[in-house]
């Protein structure tokens, strides 16, 4: 079973209740059995909402309790990033999947770029929480722009999916 960042399958759920669809993934994907899952929904918050972004760390610092998630009013939304990963992770273990794509630059499923912190559009290297907590449970994981790494795993696991 295969998961996807939900906005990536054309789901309106991101912070400004958009998707960002990526056709070619979808195509890619073909009619292989997909469930698509948004954490920052999971973990409670609502469409649309506040951007956020992760201060001073990454996925991994927020998981140890060394940094927090803020939107864009200097809320601390930490809580609902913890508990969207957790319940996704649950959710994916639940469901047998095999593989994860997520959508990079997201504080909840950036896999190698999150935003900084100060809300200016400026990347950073880093994964977000749901990422983070991915990788502890060593789930395969991709991103969207890794299409070439997918579809290679995509002629691997054929008939096995």
């Amino acid at each position: 079973m295969i998961a996807v960042s939900a906005c990536l399958m054309g789901i309106p759920c991101r912070y400004n209740g958009l998707s960002a669809q990526c056709s070619q993934l979808i195509e890619s994907l073909g009619n292989l059995p997909v469930i698509p899952f948004c954490p920052e929904v999971m973990g409670g918050l609502t469409i649309p909402r506040l951007p956020a972004e992760i201060l001073h760390g990454d996925g991994n610092t927020v998981l140890n309790g060394e940094a927090c998630v803020y939107d864009a009013q200097a809320n601390d939304v930490t809580a609902q990033f913890i508990k969207g990963a957790e319940s996704a992770v649950r959710y994916l273990n639940r469901q047998a999947v095999k593989v994860v794509v997520l959508k990079e630059r997201s504080p909840s499923c950036g896999v190698n770029w999150i935003y900084d912190g100060t809300f200016t559009g400026t990347l950073r290297e880093g994964c977000g929480v749901t990422t983070a907590l991915i990788k502890l449970h060593h789930i395969q994981f991709y991103t969207e722009s890794k299409q070439d790494d997918i579809s290679s795993w995509l002629i691997n696991m054929e008939g096995e999916v």
